[in-house]
């Protein structure tokens, strides 16, 4: 993909997100994301091929860059600064996921289901750690550990940059790592 090409995308990624965060998705028109990006409406089209394609590969875009975020972790509590990091680093993203990914049927429950799994499967490397370390309760899962850990910093993310801004991200993350030892008996 050529540096242009790069950068109009990005640019249409940076505008459906201040718009979707500032009046959510549905509704939203491609002639509103195109003039917020200041290109022509066609541009969309061209790049994309409709609001839809736009909004699957922003959604693909968005959880690429938490993965990469995610793989640098090297422990729980960076995995958590990092998940937290990103999240106020692109709020309306995380905005659009939380929306998305809990309205059912949604329109793209297919794409989101994929990315989903993608970040619940390095989230669950690191419970896996813990479980081996016995620091989960008998009888939960990795797997429901690992969702309700990205669930977890998902809401709190949301809650932090809309309720609670003033809190700074180190007391945040403090406050889910007190959840997270709190889970097993070697806590």
């Amino acid at each position: 993909m050529s540096p242009r090409t790069q950068a109009t995308k990005q640019k249409l990624f940076d505008a459906t997100l201040r718009l979707a965060g500032a009046k959510g998705m549905v509704g939203l028109t491609v002639d509103e994301i195109a003039a917020s990006a200041g290109v022509a409406k066609g541009t969309v089209y061209y790049n994309f091929g409709s609001k839809d394609g736009l909004v699957d590969a922003l959604l693909r875009y968005g959880v690429d860059l938490l993965a990469t975020r995610l793989h640098s972790a090297d422990e729980v509590e960076d995995l958590v600064d990092e998940c937290l990091g990103f999240f106020a680093d692109y709020p309306a993203f995380a905005q659009l996921l939380v929306s998305e990914l809990w309205r059912t049927p949604g329109q793209w429950h297919g794409t989101l289901t994929l990315l989903r799994d993608d970040i619940i499967s390095i989230i669950k490397q690191h419970v896996q750690r813990l479980a081996d370390a016995d620091r989960l309760p008998s009888g939960v899962q990795v797997s429901t550990a690992s969702a309700a850990l990205f669930g977890t910093l998902l809401v709190v993310a949301l809650d932090w940059q809309v309720f609670q801004p003033q809190r700074t991200r180190a007391e945040v993350r403090e406050s889910v790592m007190m959840l997270v030892r709190g889970l097993g008996p070697n806590s």
